[in-house]
């Protein structure tokens, strides 16, 4: 049902499980293209609480929040259910050496997030180092979520044309990487969208396909921050897929997979059986 008190509840719409999910994740980027303080998220999960389920900062603003401010921000998000993830920050932590890394997992687990984004898209990272780092972050007691693509220097919004210049990685590698991941017991696995569906001259729709059926829906989240991606996913792989979009976008996004709005390939084309 989600949310308990919804009005004009005569009219139906898809039914969604109640948190906490394993399909049909939404997590929404915090503070980084806008900033966002407690009174702001206050009122988005006040109103969209219900659909949300992860919350990512981005780019490392985290560190650049007052502590105060970001205690409340994380404390806001544990009081409407909402998980709190880092972002692919580590890759700045790991250029400054293992003890840095140390104290950056120490640090988030004392600050109280819930997952740490393990990422490599700017920097080349040896397999087995990726692990020494999921199990670092698991024994912490955070839930360590790897991001895994088939670009190299995805990220930080670069151009395609400087995307097209580094080449993309054969989707067999990031699946088999994925597949050790999930092994290992992380939590979930992040898809970048950079080379796929962001910053292409023609969207790579094989790749989402070859990792669905290697992994499943339950445990990777797509990174799908435009409307005509997300549309796409629900579209193509239903409304039970996990998708990371930016904060502005859960409305639309919540509509699409009820069922209740979406644009003329989509209206009223999204359904969902309960036998």
């Amino acid at each position: 049902m989600v949310m308990k008190d919804r009005p004009f509840q005569f009219l139906r719409m898809n039914d969604r499980p109640d948190k906490p999910r394993s399909q049909g994740v939404t997590e929404i980027r915090g503070p980084y293209y806008t900033p966002m303080g407690s009174s702001y998220l206050e009122d988005v999960l006040a109103t969209m609480g219900a659909y949300v389920d992860s919350l990512k900062f981005a780019g490392g603003s985290f560190t650049l929040i007052p502590r105060t401010e970001l205690a409340k921000i994380i404390e806001l998000c544990h009081k409407h259910n909402v998980l709190v993830s880092t972002g692919g920050f580590i890759e700045y932590v790991l250029t400054q050496g293992k003890e840095a890394v140390k104290r950056y997992v120490e640090e988030c687990k004392q600050l109280d997030f819930d997952i740490i984004e393990v990422s490599s898209g700017f920097i080349t990272l040896p397999g087995d180092d990726w692990l020494r780092l999921i199990e670092q972050v698991q024994g912490a007691g955070l839930k360590a979520k790897p991001e895994v693509g088939i670009q190299f220097g995805a990220g930080g919004a670069t151009r395609a044309e400087e995307l097209e210049t580094e080449g993309t990685r054969d989707p067999a590698w990031p699946i088999a990487l994925a597949k050790r991941f999930l092994s290992a017991g992380a939590y979930m696995i992040m898809i970048e969208s950079e080379g796929i569906t962001e910053n292409v001259k023609a969207w790579r729709t094989d790749v989402p396909a070859r990792i669905i059926e290697s992994l499943g829906l339950e445990k990777v989240m797509f990174e799908a921050a435009d409307p005509a991606v997300f549309a796409w996913y629900i579209k193509n792989y239903g409304p039970e897929i996990n998708l990371f979009i930016d904060h502005s976008q859960i409305v639309q996004l919540e509509c699409l997979r009820r069922g209740i709005w979406g644009t003329a390939s989509l209206w009223g084309r999204v359904l969902t059986y309960q036998g």
